[in-house]
């Protein structure tokens, strides 16, 4: 379902009660020519690090205006299983996430700390969704499934709000796009307010079945989805979702491993920000063909920080491309 104007008008006055807006913020050092202005969405300014607070808080709220919930889950590769044990640790309710075997150290540390229980299993297809599908059957927890729960995207919308606040009519937004949630709820309000603006996706080339379901226009699978940028990485595509990317998405790229390392050693050295690799896959799509983009105004979403010791420190040591 595509986020109504009076639903991403109440997701900001939901939020407003937990989360400020993140800034949007010019970066003329990865801008390749005068003519074009590139802006960052800082959403690596949010509680947990990344821009996914916006929709675990706003379907936990909500859901939690119908009656009592006993407890939530969630099935997460690390940054929607923070921002759903953030949400639950707010609400005074306990929190299990499932992880995928071996997760993202930083990740994994951060849902602990918020006094979320964590169980790790085998990583296949919908195996994690499946497993939290049945604990929350078992135990009759409320299920926030990022991919398929309504009320994500309309928390994710807030996010293209405060863009175009600021920015009335920018030409591009580039969104990383995982479970499609974020570009879905961006997209919607994006369009909404400046129909003509371009929405250009993100996909790791690693982990292609969104861009490709995008593409054929029918849900395709992949049997791996082996990325460093675990935010990106899904397998199995919900038909729903690709029927609003196909209605709401322009343009789908992919990016390669090396890509994205480069995108956030530029962020690093260029604009001083932190940014694991699905949250510099839009900077590294730009920085593919600088030329495309040439006398635009441009907003490139950063969407996430949690980048392990080791990945950040092979970011910092490579040449520059600026």
């Amino acid at each position: 379902m595509i986020p109504t104007s009076e639903q991403i008008n109440d997701a900001r006055e939901v939020l407003r009660a937990f989360l400020r807006p993140t800034r949007l913020v010019r970066a003329d050092g990865i801008a390749r020519d005068r003519e074009t202005e590139i802006y960052l969405k800082l959403e690596t300014e949010l509680p947990t690090g990344s821009f996914k607070p916006r929709g675990a808080l706003y379907a936990l709220m909500k859901n939690l205006e119908q009656g009592s919930i006993k407890g939530v889950v969630a099935a997460s590769t690390g940054n929607h299983g923070a921002a759903v044990a953030y949400a639950a640790q707010l609400a005074k309710l306990p929190a299990t996430i499932f992880l995928p075997e071996s997760p993202n150290p930083i990740k994994r540390a951060r849902i602990v700390a918020l006094g979320a229980s964590v169980m790790e299993v085998e990583w296949k297809a919908e195996s994690l969704g499946n497993a939290a599908a049945a604990f929350a059957q078992e135990h009759d927890y409320y299920f926030l499934n990022d991919a398929e729960d309504d009320l994500v995207p309309v928390g994710t919308a807030t996010i293209a709000a405060e863009i175009l606040e600021e920015l009335p009519t920018p030409d591009v937004m580039i969104v990383p796009m995982g479970d499609t949630a974020l570009i879905r709820g961006v997209a919607a309000e994006a369009k909404r307010r400046h129909p003509s603006v371009r929405i250009v996706g993100v996909q790791a080339v690693q982990a292609p079945a969104y861009a490709r379901s995008w593409q054929e226009g029918r849900v395709v699978t992949t049997e791996t989805c082996d990325t460093i940028a675990d935010g990106l990485a899904t397998c199995v595509p919900a038909e729903s979702n690709v029927r609003e990317i196909r209605e709401l998405v322009d343009e789908v790229r992919l990016v390669s491993e090396d890509e994205m390392i480069q995108g956030i050693r530029t962020l690093l050295f260029e604009e001083h920000l932190v940014a694991e690799p699905a949250g510099a896959a839009a900077t590294a799509a730009y920085l593919q063909n600088p030329a495309a983009y040439a006398g635009r105004s441009v907003v490139l979403l950063v969407t996430g920080s949690n980048i392990p010791d080791q990945l950040l420190s092979q970011a910092a040591t490579l040449p520059s491309t600026i």
